[in-house]
C-alpha cells in the first residue's frame, strides 16, 4: 500500500497487548494501511493468544516480531532500530499490567523495552475491566505516563467481555484509534496554523452565600477536548473555563474563572478571535444579591431568592462589533432537542449549534462520549455515537475547513 501524496510514508510500531479487543486492532491496522502508513507489529506473548502472527502479518504486509532475544531478529532489526525507525509507537489494546509496566520502565520483553528505548511520541490505547481501570493503581500509572507525555485515548464506555460487566473500560473503536494517529502523524502546520480559538468550557458557579452555589452537572470534558484539538491543529488557544476537575490541555491558554460575568469579561478581553466556541454550560441566573454570611435555618422556613439573568454570552459575542468570523454554540437540551437548537440559532445570531440530548439517561453530563447534531442555516447534520475526543477532532476539522473557505 502506497502514501497518497510524494511525501515519504508515515511509519508506526504497533504493540498488540493481551485483551479480547485485540480483534479491533486487526480493522485499525486495515484501515492504517489504506491512509498510506506503513505499520509495523510487535505482538506481545498474551496478545498472540488472542490473534495470530500469520494475520498480523498479512494484514500488515510486514514481519511481525514477538521475541526480544531472538538471533535473527536482532541481527535483522534489532530492538533498538524497532524503536526508532518509526515516527509513532501506539499500544493497542494497554492492558492494566502494560500501562504499569510502561509506568514502572520495566523492560522484561520485546515490547516493554522497546518502549522504554524509544525516543518517539507514543499513543495508548487502554482496554480493561471498568473497576480494573478505575483502581488508583492504575489511574496513578496513568497519570504518570501523560505527565512524561504519552497521549492517551479511551477507554469507552459499554459492555464487557465479561458476562454482566459494562463501565468504562472498553477499547474505542477501529476509525477512532486511525484518526488519533493520524492526528498525531499529521505534519505541520496544522491546518489551524496562525488562526486564534477561543472556547468556553465547563460549568459556572453562582453564589447564593459564602458555601453556597446554582450550578450545573457540566464537567467540562467536551469543551477542554475541543480546546485540545485545536491546539493540536496549529491554532493559538485561550480557554475560559469554569470549574471543573480536568487538567489544563497543553498548549492552551486558560482563564480560570467562577460566574457568567466573569466568563464574558474573559471572552471580550480574548477577543480578537478567528473562531469561537461557546461549549460552557452556562448558569441562566443568579441571586439579585449574594448574601455576605452563610444563610442559617431560622425556623420561618427557606429564604426567598430572587433571581435574575445572567447575561447571554453566546448572543453578546455574535453581535459584537469584534465578533469572530465564525460562532459556535452549544444546545444541551432534554427534549425536543433539534426544535430548541433551531430556535437557539435564530436567536443567538451565531452561525452553527451544536446540540445534544444531556437527559440523565444518555449519559453525556460528566460521561465520555456524545453524540452531537450540527445546527446551521443550511441544516442539521447528525454525527454518531462517538468518543468526546472524537467530536472534538470533527469539529475542529471543521472549524478549518470553514475558516479556510472564508479566507
Amino acid at each position: 500500500m502506497s502514501a497518497t501524496s510524494s511525501a515519504p510514508a508515515k511509519r508506526v510500531l504497533l504493540v498488540i497487548g493481551g485483551g479480547i479487543s485485540a480483534y479491533k486492532v486487526l480493522e485499525a491496522i486495515r484501515r492504517l494501511r489504506e491512509r498510506g502508513v506503513l505499520v509495523r507489529c510487535i505482538l506481545t506473548r498474551a496478545g498472540a493468544e488472542f490473534v495470530t502472527p500469520l494475520t498480523v502479518g498479512t494484514l500488515s504486509a510486514e514481519r511481525v516480531f514477538s521475541e526480544l532475544f531472538d538471533l535473527t531478529d536482532e541481527h535483522d532489526v534489532g530492538h533498538i532500530k524497532l524503536a526508532r525507525d518509526c515516527d509513532l509507537v501506539v499500544v493497542a489494546p494497554a492492558t492494566a499490567d502494560f500501562i504499569a509496566k510502561m509506568a514502572l520502565g520495566l523492560a522484561n520483553d520485546l515490547a516493554s523495552t522497546a518502549l522504554l528505548a524509544t525516543d518517539r511520541p507514543i499513543l495508548i490505547v487502554p482496554a480493561m475491566n471498568p473497576s480494573m481501570w478505575a483502581h488508583p493503581a492504575t489511574q496513578a500509572n496513568v497519570a504518570t505516563l501523560k505527565a512524561r507525555g504519552v497521549a492517551v485515548l479511551g477507554p469507552a464506555m459499554g459492555a464487557m467481555a465479561e458476562r454482566g460487566e459494562s463501565g468504562l473500560g472498553r477499547m474505542v473503536e477501529p476509525p477512532e484509534i486511525v484518526e488519533a494517529v493520524m492526528a498525531q502523524l499529521a505534519p505541520e502546520p496544522g491546518p489551524l496554523k496562525g488562526r486564534h480559538i477561543l472556547v468556553t468550557s465547563g460549568p459556572t458557579r453562582e453564589p447564593i452565600d459564602p458555601v453556597r452555589y446554582i450550578a450545573n452537572h457540566s464537567s467540562g470534558k467536551q469543551g477542554h477536548a475541543i480546546a485540545a484539538a485545536a491546539a493540536a491543529a496549529g491554532a493559538r488557544v485561550t480557554l475560559v473555563s469554569g470549574p471543573v476537575r480536568l487538567d489544563d490541555p497543553d498548549g492552551v491558554d486558560v482563564v480560570h474563572i467562577e460566574t457568567a460575568r466573569e466568563m464574558l469579561a474573559a471572552c471580550e478581553a480574548a477577543l480578537p478571535a478567528d473562531a469561537a466556541v461557546f461549549a460552557a454550560a452556562v448558569a441562566d441566573w443568579r441571586v439579585a444579591r449574594d448574601a455576605g454570611q452563610k444563610i442559617k435555618k431560622t425556623g420561618d422556613g427557606p429564604p426567598a431568592l430572587a433571581l435574575v439573568e445572567n447575561p447571554d454570552i453566546l448572543a453578546t459575542i455574535s453581535r459584537s462589533i469584534s465578533r469572530p468570523p465564525l460562532v459556535i454554540g452549544f444546545a444541551a437540551e432534554t427534549e425536543h432537542v433539534l426544535d430548541h437548537a433551531k430556535a437557539k440559532l435564530k436567536r443567538k445570531g451565531c452561525d452553527l449549534i451544536v446540540a445534544n440530548d444531556v437527559s440523565p439517561e444518555s449519559g453525556v453530563m460528566g460521561g465520555e462520549r456524545n453524540r452531537v447534531h450540527l445546527v446551521s442555516a443550511a441544516g442539521v447534520e447528525s454525527w454518531p455515537d462517538l468518543s468526546k475526543d472524537e467530536v472534538a477532532r470533527r469539529l475542529v476539522a471543521r472549524i478549518a475547513a470553514q475558516l479556510g473557505e472564508g479566507a
